[in-house]
């Protein structure tokens, strides 16, 4: 997938407000760029980071440039645009990358739950049947290489997993995708110690016979493009 424009190289000051941010341009400017992402991005917003954005060319922007990626521990790249993530699953399910999914024949996005209570991320139609899939976007990990989620007590996403929950128990196949946006990342667990409630559900959730799958994602900031390339484990 193609970021919206050239990447351009900049020096995080600072998270200023919730979708703002103060960088250093490359040519020494400071500018305040949006930060599209409502986490709490926990060990993503440390000042002097580099960090990369775009610029949206609209001038009736108050803010026309983009925060896209961070560098963290100084080797490791993070997209934290959280907007980024249903393209790019739905992008690995187009192109098959996603073998549960391998064979689909529909993809609808923000499909209503049965229940009438809020919408699922995709409903995808195989031969066999439907799956609703809720896609969680991951920028938070340990220095093992450990990716976690969530990086934030997370209410909406625990209401997505009584959803599903209720979904199976009704012989409906559902799913969860974890996004994994930081490119260091090896494998996944719940961040218990951060949403307790989150990481028993995500247990009853796979008990029921809920698919919790994660995907890695790669980046080029020379081309400016991102992909989710690789699968990996979600550890319980």
């Amino acid at each position: 997938m193609n970021y919206p424009g050239p990447l351009h190289k900049g020096v995080l000051l600072r998270r200023c407000q919730r979708f703002l941010a103060d960088v250093q341009a490359a040519d020494g400017s400071a500018l305040t760029i949006h930060c599209p992402n409502t986490g709490s991005m926990l060990g993503c917003r440390e000042p002097g980071s580099r960090v990369w954005y775009t610029a949206s060319g609209n001038p009736k922007r108050k803010y026309p440039h983009t925060w896209q990626i961070v560098e963290v521990e100084g080797r490791h790249l993070v997209g934290i645009n959280t907007g980024m993530a249903n393209p790019l699953v739905a992008e690995a399910i187009a192109a098959g990358l996603v073998e549960p999914l391998a064979g689909h024949v529909a993809i609808k996005r923000e499909t209503m739950y049965r229940s009438g209570n809020g919408r699922a991320d995709f409903l995808v139609s195989l031969p066999a049947g439907e799956c609703f899939v809720e896609v969680k976007n991951v920028s938070l990990a340990e220095p093992d290489g450990t990716g976690l989620f969530p990086d934030a007590v997370t209410e909406r996403g625990q209401r997505h997993l009584r959803e599903l929950i209720a979904l199976r128990s009704q012989g409906t196949r559902a799913m969860v995708i974890f996004c994994i946006a930081h490119d260091g990342v090896h494998s996944l667990r719940p961040a218990d110690r951060i949403d307790q409630d989150f990481g028993i559900l995500l247990r009853q959730a796979a008990a029921a016979g809920v698919e919790l799958l994660a995907y890695g994602a790669s980046y080029d900031v020379r081309a400016g493009t991102v992909l989710l390339d690789r699968a990996l484990p979600v550890l319980l």
